[in-house]
């Protein structure tokens, strides 16, 4: 199997300011799959009420990751509750008449976008785990009449769709926040028909963490797992998930290294005792990156 692992060097710190972590998020033991859930979804919880009560006209994230995109007919919460890292409708290409999911849809952005793209003929899930979410999703998505859409509550553990029912997934910063990505990625491949094609944004980490002097243990640990960075995975170990699953034609690019602005926030004690330069060279490796699958075909 050929697995293509791209490097970019440069650093977008206009779109990486946009991902959903920042470090003074609350801290989540990683052994703990119950706890995880409940720290994702409080979370982002969080963030749909803000939308909900309209609490928060504006936000730092969302327009910027989507420079390509036209957001003006698009509702300003879906566009200011998104939290990603990425934009995976520039991995997707998606086509009209095709079937879409996206994982952990939240507000529904790239569920609006995706509708748009695939028009009348075609048509989009949205899975998300938070009931706030969903109910914003929802709003988002009758106030935009948007008829080719449908969101539905669950974990990418359990994806409540039957096997063989989509053409493309996409996501955007939200396999990283899973607890078991081993399973996630199995169902994305169950609910893949044969030939479709995996397309999501995420963070990965470009290398390890085993080189410096603190442990990838106490690294994580001082993370936060809602905040994208304490889930994320190494190229490596997607990769070798990615195959697991069955997937094929699997390519990695990393776009855009995290620098330190991008951890808002105190950080935690036992990253404060680093050196700025081995600091520097720990938060670098942290990048945002395209990845791409396919289902083989029958």
């Amino acid at each position: 199997m050929s697995v293509q692992v791209k490097r970019l060097e440069q650093t977008s710190e206009e779109q990486m300011e946009a991902c959903c972590g920042t470090s003074s998020a609350v801290r989540t033991p990683r052994d703990d799959p119950q706890a995880i859930r409940a720290d994702v979804s409080s979370y982002y919880g969080d963030v749909a009420e803000q939308q909900l009560d309209r609490s928060a006209a504006s936000d730092c994230c969302g327009s910027n990751l989507y420079l390509g995109e036209d957001l003006s007919e698009l509702p300003a919460a879906a566009v200011n509750s998104s939290r990603g890292c990425g934009n995976p409708h520039v991995i997707a290409s998606l086509q009209p008449g095709e079937v879409v999911l996206d994982l952990g849809s939240g507000g529904g952005l790239d569920v609006l976008l995706a509708a748009r793209q695939v028009g009348e003929a075609g048509f989009v899930y949205g899975v998300d785990m938070t009931d706030r979410m969903l109910e914003l999703a929802r709003r988002n998505a009758a106030n935009v009449g948007a008829a080719n859409v449908d969101f539905r509550k669950g974990d990418l553990e359990d994806l409540p769709l039957e096997d063989d029912t989509v053409d493309v997934i996409i996501s955007n910063c939200v396999v990283n926040l899973t607890p078991d990505k081993g399973r996630a990625l199995e169902e994305s491949f169950r609910v893949l028909k044969p030939g479709g094609r995996l397309a999501i944004s995420d963070i990965v980490v470009d290398g390890d963490l085993n080189d410096l002097p603190v442990s990838e243990e106490d690294i994580r640990a001082g993370l936060s797992w809602a905040g994208c960075i304490a889930g994320a995975l190494s190229a490596a170990e997607l990769t070798r998930l990615l195959e697991a699953a069955g997937f094929e034609e699997i390519a990695i690019t990393f776009e855009h290294r995290y620098n330190s602005s991008d951890f808002l926030g105190e950080l935690p004690p036992s990253l404060r005792r680093l050196s700025d330069a081995v600091l520097a060279e720990l938060i670098q490796r942290f990048t945002s990156s395209s990845i791409r699958a396919r289902k083989p075909r029958l």
